[in-house]
């Protein structure tokens, strides 16, 4: 009700007969769950003025107590309303370094214990699910083999006080993993094309001050690529983002560079922006009689992104950047649910050349559908 009064009230509709269309088309797809909009849309739309709407967001952070405590305030926001949040820290100043007024500076990774600890008090959409936050550390800062196994030593305080008696299981008050830092977040490690060759030579890599550029730290290559795979194989963190690729395959590269990604990494966009999802559940488009209907699902595909797209415009944002970034740019994204049962069902091996052309075949249907 609320996506096609927004409709009507930003001229997206020729006739009312179109909004009226347009209305029980999405009623349709959405109580017959051909398709689902991300979470915020479902906890907030129809319920909130200006709504939060999108679920992935990248934030940015620039190196002073204002604007870390100003990103803190927004993670905060976001996850009260049910989104999820990335953020790059490597502008900021290492622990290494001074700071203005004399003294050292803490460093990313300390104030990622106070990032860490609002993610793990503040219920993600106050309703169904925790948090989801991703930090980022480019390979090249000084700090950065301190938040390679930072998420490693706390998995380690984890498993001792597990021993010594304390409950394992996670979301528990007072439990071993409540009681240890760095659980509310993803980790990754953004690599360059240069650090990756270093590795592949067995060469040395040097860590640069964030304040001057100047050598602050020289390792082997292939020993911080070590230590990121020991901690990964230890407690899943940290992951790999591969910086150069990502911005080679930039999709508006005049802009500014990518620098993070939203927690679950498949929104690779600008600082301080925002992407609103929505999914196809392929399965409701097959019938063993009839095969997949190429037709209805293309349908659906414009029916939705064009409900993203109202809901954009209308739409609530945390900051006034965010804000205008998303009005500008305008980030959709569409996927789609039960490819793996849908190859089941059609008897196409997951792991095979048909199985993936069947998989490219549906994505282009989707997107010739779409545009």
């Amino acid at each position: 009700d609320t996506v096609a009064n927004w409709g009507r009230e930003g001229g997206y509709f020729k006739t009312d007969e179109d909004a009226k269309t347009f209305h029980h088309e999405l009623t349709h797809i959405l109580l017959y769950q051909h398709a689902c909009f991300n979470s915020p849309v479902w906890f907030n739309v129809g319920l909130e003025a200006k709504p939060q709407c999108s679920a992935c967001f990248i934030n940015s952070v620039q190196d002073t107590m204002q604007s870390i405590l100003e990103l803190a305030k927004t993670e905060g926001m976001l996850f009260k309303y049910g989104s999820g949040t990335g953020s790059n820290l490597s502008i900021l100043r290492s622990s290494r370094e001074r700071l203005a007024g004399g003294g050292t500076a803490s460093g990313p990774v300390s104030f990622m214990k106070g990032f860490d600890a609002f993610a793990g008090v503040i219920k993600s959409g106050g309703k169904t699910r925790r948090a989801a936050k991703m930090v980022m550390l480019d390979v090249d800062h000084p700090d950065v083999l301190e938040f390679i196994r930072c998420k490693e030593v706390e998995e380690r305080k984890a498993w001792a006080l597990i021993d010594a008696g304390f409950d394992g299981g996670f979301n528990v008050v007072g439990g071993a993993y409540d009681s240890v830092n760095y659980q509310n977040a993803n980790h990754s490690v953004r690599v360059s094309d240069e650090f990756m060759r270093a590795v592949e030579s067995d060469g040395e890599w040097v860590t640069r001050a964030r304040t001057d550029g100047r050598p602050m730290g020289s390792y082997k290559a292939r020993e911080v690529m070590r230590a990121m795979a020991d901690s990964a194989w230890v407690c899943g963190d940290p992951g790999v983002q591969y910086d150069t690729t990502i911005n080679e395959w930039h999709t508006c590269s005049a802009t500014a560079r990518i620098n993070a990604s939203n927690p679950c990494s498949e929104y690779m966009f600008l600082d301080d922006t925002a992407c609103n999802l929505a999914s196809l559940n392929l399965l409701r488009f097959y019938d063993a009689d009839t095969g997949f209907d190429v037709q209805s699902f293309r349908h659906t595909c414009e029916i939705v992104i064009s409900a993203q797209e109202i809901l954009v415009g209308f739409a609530g944002y945390p900051t006034e950047r965010i804000d205008r970034n998303s009005h500008d740019y305008r980030p959709l994204g569409i996927g789609y649910a039960n490819l793996g049962a849908l190859l089941m069902a059609r008897g196409l091996p997951y792991d095979s050349d048909s199985g993936r052309d069947y998989a490219a075949a549906t994505c282009c249907s989707s997107t010739t559908g779409a545009t």
